[in-house]
């Protein structure tokens, strides 16, 4: 596995584990499938794993400490994160981290950052006394390094990095994302203060892998060397000197062996002037596409109403990005209650929840306005019990599209 030094010493693998989107059985861990595929990552040299207090409804962190004994736990370093939204006083922020490091079993974590920040909730977390209480755990050794996760714009980012002596910032970042969020602007500007970057979504949330639009498709197509979509979208990312460590979650063990493969082999400055080229190429025609600039996180779930925020984004995006006419039928059947509680994009009443949730900052409300005013229209309620009766028979008859479905919903079981 390739190996990156950090500015704090430490040698990253240039692949990180995410653990927010770990395999799934009915929505719960599918902690065999899980386990073979992290002890497969670090026995192949994968030596940093990330995860959060809420991902996998609290049992990402419980999980990895079952896992991460012995050996495994001395090959990896472990990152997660304070749950920022839930720290009112100082002792929110020590029985937080003590339950972490109780459900991880180990007696330190490596990496520990305040989770998703913006310029508003870090200044109030510094009023709080965050700072001076994170430096006394890493006094008494209980957390290695301080940092922070972001999903703010630029400019509150650099308010950020310039308010203390961080050691690490993990900030979203693909060939999508030049400009948005933290973008190539915050990487330069962070690796200049000396902080080590690690980057997460790389490929923004599964929209980069997969199938690729007939337009970009054309334009990979160019290249003397055939890739994934996935490869194309990791590449980008890797090909930054200033990036310490991709941070990937990853589903399948053959999507484990691919990202090793493509870590390997990317150096920092590897990709040629003209593959560049590519990428901006590309970039034009999912911008052109691309309805919502959703990464299916799902932290705007659970929805008060019901409503299935992600898969109605997903579904709204895959119409238009790969003009996939039966994604109507599909939202309709699943969302629209015939086969499961009903979760469409109507039946939001506009409560905001998800608007502070949402770590894109994304107007949910209002782009789940526009999904109803597309996917459902007139005549709504009577489509779902028809499609609700041909879907039954459809997917007892026609194996194609139980598969079309079924991938869907595999790429959405983490939420």
């Amino acid at each position: 596995m390739q190996m990156r030094k950090t500015n704090i010493g430490d040698e990253i693998s240039a692949l990180g584990y995410g653990a927010m989107r770990l395999p799934t059985n009915n929505g719960r861990i599918n902690k065999d499938e899980a386990k073979k595929q992290i002890y497969y990552a670090i026995d192949h040299g994968v030596n940093l794993i990330d995860t959060a207090f809420p991902y996998h409804n609290g049992s990402s962190e419980l999980f990895l400490g079952e896992i991460l004994q012995g050996e495994y736990r001395d090959k990896v370093k472990i990152c997660t994160k304070m749950p920022s939204w839930f720290i009112k006083k100082t002792a929110d922020m020590e029985n937080y981290l003590e339950t972490q490091l109780d459900k991880l079993q180990t007696d330190h974590i490596d990496y520990y950052l305040l989770h998703s920040l913006g310029e508003n909730n870090f200044f109030e977390l510094k009023e709080l006394g965050v700072l001076k209480f994170l430096e006394s755990a890493k006094k008494e050794g209980k957390i290695r390094n301080i940092g922070f996760s972001f999903h703010d714009n630029k400019e509150g980012f650099k308010k950020i990095v310039d308010a203390y002596n961080w050691d690490v910032c993990l900030i979203q970042y693909n060939f999508l994302d030049e400009t948005n969020q933290a973008g190539t602007e915050g990487l330069k500007y962070a690796a200049s203060k000396g902080l080590t970057v690690f980057v997460m979504e790389p490929l923004k949330g599964g929209i980069l892998a997969g199938n690729v639009p007939e337009k970009a498709m054309e334009i990979w197509n160019k290249s003397k060397i055939k890739r994934t979509s996935a490869e194309w979208a990791l590449r980008w990312v890797l090909n930054h000197p200033e990036v310490a460590c991709v941070i990937s979650g990853m589903g399948k063990i053959e999507e484990v062996k691919e990202n090793i493969k493509v870590a390997n082999e990317t150096l920092p400055g590897s990709i040629p002037k003209e593959e560049i080229k590519l990428y901006h190429e590309v970039k034009e025609v999912y911008n052109e596409l691309m309805k919502v600039d959703c990464t299916g996180c799902g932290y705007c779930t659970p929805c008060p109403i019901g409503v299935n925020i992600p898969l109605c984004f997903e579904l709204y995006n895959q119409k238009y990005i790969f003009n996939d006419k039966q994604v109507s039928f599909i939202y309709a059947m699943y969302l629209g209650g015939s086969t499961s509680k009903p979760g469409y994009a109507g039946l939001c009443n506009g409560c905001g929840k998800c608007v502070k949730a949402c770590p894109q900052k994304l107007d949910v409300p209002s782009l789940l306005n526009d999904v109803s005013n597309d996917m459902e229209g007139q005549g709504f309620k009577y489509k779902v019990k028809v499609m609700g009766v041909l879907g039954k028979f459809i997917m007892l008859t026609i194996p194609a599209w139980n598969n079309k479905i079924s991938k869907i919903f595999r790429k959405r079981n983490d939420i």
